[in-house]
């Protein structure tokens, strides 16, 4: 009866979007405190009618110690002198930089793109929304050094784009397309440095260029899209404690995390069901639940000083590498704001020549790196100096239900300028995955797949980092079989260049032949793929929408909102379209909120049923001149296909175009255990 009188207390403040921006913290906490409510009557009612299975449980702490607790001690919203306790869905926590006296660290956009993703994705139609909270240790004003990363390639601003986020990013960027290389002599060189950004992308997307924006107004047009779905990030906060408790079920409230409010000494427990550590390469969450983070550090340190500047260089606005004999590849890149930014090496000699490195120090270092370009300072707007090293986590979740992403999951050094866009990675591979779980239609073993996908990626970009961090500090890489006496130079040039497809992330993929990952399902042996295959990127090909023929762009049409999208390819076969449909008629894959279908035909017509003998499958829009058939197969034109969309942007499997790929379709989503009706 409890239960049933808080349900609607529960739904109602689940379901609240604060209208103004005023009062966000009181949404919050009436969710909070409805939801927690509901939650302890629902298990005292399990207790008290024995029905539970897990009467007791083994908790694991972050120190490996094992201790057996009452379950129910861990729905308790008692609490000690001091502590108050609360629930969430999923606590992220790191939100911010992490600053240690001058330095800073790589700030973590990668807890704020999760938090967003998972508020984003909710459907207070379909049932509650989650509850999210998102933590930072530190207080805004240590929050506003511009930190390190800067720079989002071309899939990156792709997978941003469809979040509807990357326009936003883009009225601020220095959208850089433009690139150059001097030797040692002030000459320019052509096919070194980075070269390879003056084509990424062309005729892929239209993100074919180079986003420079400085974490720090990153961070605020991720928080302040954060802020308009009802969740702040709550400054001050520290994780100090987390216990993961065995025998609860996988979507149950197995995380008891402890936090403390810095300025105040209170701390609160939260029980929850996800909690994401995103919180930098000193990351906490890992740290307490004794994760180790293989790898190790170098004796290289680098320095990177941001500001406006003054100079002679022929092409100061634009990527630049500048070869010096004594601060190795320099690092020349234009900012958002007409800033600059220049990355050099420090060596152990050039570091003997002071006591303390400062500003005065930077900027010195600064210019004797460019030579024999001049270079005057403005005014700094932050510098840093920090020791490269490349490293990776043992396991990237604890228990199903602790996950680390971003720097707390892998770092390396920023000479690929790979940071950011890894991090951005990891939240939309993780964040899609987790918001099925929650909302109950997908089994948690779907989020296995999260370090199945990524830690291949994260290792190809390590191992690749460690050359090219070698290479900028004018060392040939470790088992170099080439030349001794090759110039690093040049064969930093031809590395960047070969890598280019993964660096411009639209070559990242996740194997089909993973038979452990049911997410990227191969072809049936009758269909022969030659263009693209499941587990790669989908094309962004440019199709027209109905009646006006206006063009549009297939990414444009497919916005990440954490559903599955079909996509029916007509080619000239269009007689498959309804026996397609009257197959599709004796399930209900049409009617899932989970899964949406897009039609495209071949050619343009007045209206889908002139040509299709029926109404489309789910929208439609037409495809001209067959362009966009022909980007994912030569034949496709002719015999259409059937493509599954995962909503993350990745193909999870390519079908051919006949009434038995609905069965085939259904399959896929029972093999990844993803509920449909």
């Amino acid at each position: 009866v409890r239960v049933r009188q808080l349900a609607p207390l529960a739904r109602d403040a689940q379901r609240v979007r604060p209208q103004a921006q005023a009062q966000p913290a009181m949404h919050v906490r009436q969710h909070l405190e409805a939801r927690s409510a509901l939650v302890v009557a629902a298990q005292t009612c399990c207790l008290s009618a024995g029905t539970s299975s897990s009467a007791s449980s083994t908790p694991t702490t972050g120190k490996g110690i094992s201790q057996p607790v009452l379950y129910a001690f861990a729905m308790s919203t008692t609490s000690t002198a001091g502590e108050k306790n609360q629930h969430a869905d999923v606590l992220v926590v790191g939100g911010g930089p992490i600053t240690s006296n001058q330095l800073t660290t790589m700030r973590e956009l990668a807890g704020l793109l999760t938090a967003y993703q998972l508020a984003l994705f909710a459907n207070p139609v379909a049932g509650p929304c989650p509850s999210i909270r998102i933590i930072e240790q530190y207080p805004k004003s240590s929050q506003d050094s511009y930190g390190r990363a800067i720079t989002l390639f071309p899939r990156s601003a792709e997978l941003l784009d469809q979040l509807g986020l990357a326009e936003a990013l883009a009225q601020q960027a220095f959208a850089c397309r433009e690139t150059a290389a001097y030797n040692t002599r002030g000459e320019e060189v052509e096919g070194r440095g980075w070269d390879f950004m003056r084509s990424m992308g062309e005729g892929k997307t239209k993100w074919d260029f180079a986003l420079v924006l400085r974490q720090k107004y990153q961070e605020e047009v991720f928080r302040t899209a954060l802020r308009e779905e009802g969740v702040e990030v709550e400054t001050g906060v520290k994780l100090v404690d987390v216990v993961v408790g065995e025998g609860v079920k996988s979507t149950g409230w197995k995380v008891l995390a402890t936090l403390e409010h810095l300025e105040t000494g209170v701390k609160e427990q939260v029980r929850c069901r996800f909690l994401l550590g995103a919180d930098g390469g000193r990351s906490s969450v890992r740290r307490l639940l004794d994760i180790p983070f293989d790898g190790s550090m170098t004796e290289d340190k680098w320095v990177r000083i941001d500001g406006p500047i003054k100079t002679n260089l022929p092409k100061p606005r634009a990527y630049v590498s500048l070869e010096s004999p004594t601060h190795g590849n320099v690092l020349w890149a234009a900012l958002d704001r007409g800033a600059t930014r220049i990355g050099f090496a420090f060596t152990s000699e050039r570091q003997k020549a002071y006591a303390e490195f400062d500003e005065v120090a930077a900027i010195k270092e600064a210019k004797a790196a460019v030579k024999p370009f001049e270079l005057e300072f403005e005014s700094v707007d932050w510098y840093t100096i920090y020791v490269v090293g490349q490293r990776i986590a043992r396991r990237f979740s604890f228990a199903d239900c602790v996950f680390l992403a971003g720097d707390a999951c892998h770092t390396h050094s920023s000479g690929a300028a790979q940071g950011l866009n890894t991090g951005v990675h990891d939240a939309i591979n993780l964040a899609w995955k987790i918001s099925l779980v929650l909302k109950g239609v997908a089994d948690s073993s779907l989020l296995a797949t999260y370090e199945l996908e990524r830690r291949p990626n994260v290792e190809k970009l390590i191992n690749y980092d460690k050359d090219i961090a070698r290479l900028m500090t004018m060392q040939l890489p470790d088992g170099w079989r080439g030349n001794p006496q090759a110039d690093p130079n040049e064969v930093l040039g031809i590395v960047l260049a070969e890598a280019a497809s993964f660096s411009s992330g639209l070559g990242i993929s996740y194997s089909p032949e993973n038979t452990q990952n049911p997410l990227n399902y191969y072809r049936p042996a009758s269909l022969t793929l030659d263009k693209i295959q499941p587990g790669q990127r989908v094309p962004d090909v440019v199709l027209q929408k109905p009646g006006t023929f206006e063009g549009t762009r297939l990414h444009q049409e497919t916005p990440n909102r954490g559903s599955f999208y079909i996509l029916v390819l007509t080619g000239s076969a269009y007689e498959q379209i309804d026996k397609i449909r009257r197959k599709l008629s004796q399930t209900r894959l049409g009617h899932s909120r989970e899964i949406k279908w897009l039609t495209v035909v071949l050619g343009e017509w007045p209206a889908a049923y002139e040509i299709l003998g029926g109404p489309a499958i789910g929208r439609y829009l037409c495809d001209r001149d067959g362009s966009g058939h022909a980007n994912f197969a030569s034949y496709a034109a002719s015999k259409g296909l059937v493509v599954i969309l995962r909503p993350d942007g990745w193909i999870g499997s390519i079908l051919p175009l006949e009434p038995d790929s609905v069965s085939i379709i259904r399959s896929y989503f029972e093999t990844c255990k993803i509920g449909v009706p």
